[in-house]
């Protein structure tokens, strides 16, 4: 358990956040523009978010919502949520590239590429469905179990019940935790290119 855990997974997160920001450097500059030049504000939208211990840290996501949009409430908490998302935020969303600049994130270590995604300060639902699984005791991921099995479409209890069972797998280390994340990896590509369980005004929101 410890030696995947605590020097394998963190190894494996450096290594690829820091050459996934490199690849991707043009493209990402290249939505950025894209952002910018569809609606007026930042291109980077930053917003507290729980990480490991319940610790808050300020997430990045490129801005897919206007800027009068209310703050710090999960899209499904919106009356018309789909108002409030730009033009070039839909295709962002939908194919979860507003999610690249997490990466950053992960670089300094307040994220991990496989976890639970990291909830929103204020969803103490969320957060206390967690603690019942221990999922608030590990790195939130840029991707996850739960995300992979349904995202948006999962109601809270459910969602947390798919971190508690990555949650286990990761404390058996070895096979079982590589298996796990490589399982996460895979299903999260299929999933982005068939645009699955990203529904606008969800159950819990992104």
């Amino acid at each position: 358990m410890f030696v995947y855990k605590c020097f394998f997974k963190p190894i494996f997160d450096i290594f690829i956040s820091f050459f996934a920001l490199i690849i991707l450097a043009l493209p990402m500059l290249i939505l950025a523009i894209i952002v910018k030049l569809d609606s007026k504000g930042p291109v980077l939208f930053w917003q507290d978010r729980v990480t490991k211990g319940k610790a808050l840290f300020k997430m990045p996501k490129f801005r897919t919502m206007r800027t009068d949009a209310p703050k710090n409430q999960p899209t499904h908490l919106l009356d018309n949520p789909e108002m409030w998302i730009t033009r070039s935020g839909k295709i962002y969303r939908k194919l979860s590239i507003d999610e690249l600049p997490q990466l950053l994130s992960i670089l300094t270590q307040k994220m991990s590429v496989i976890g639970p995604r990291p909830a929103l300060f204020n969803q103490e639902d969320l957060i206390a469905e967690r603690d019942k699984y221990g999922a608030n005791d590990v790195l939130p991921g840029l991707t996850g179990w739960a995300q992979v099995n349904g995202r948006d479409e999962l109601e809270i209890p459910v969602k947390a019940k798919f971190d508690g069972e990555y949650v286990d797998a990761l404390n058996k280390g070895g096979f079982t935790a590589l298996k796990m994340d490589i399982s996460c990896l895979l299903k999260t590509v299929a999933n982005v290119f068939k645009s699955e369980g990203v529904v606008e005004g969800g159950t819990h929101g992104k």
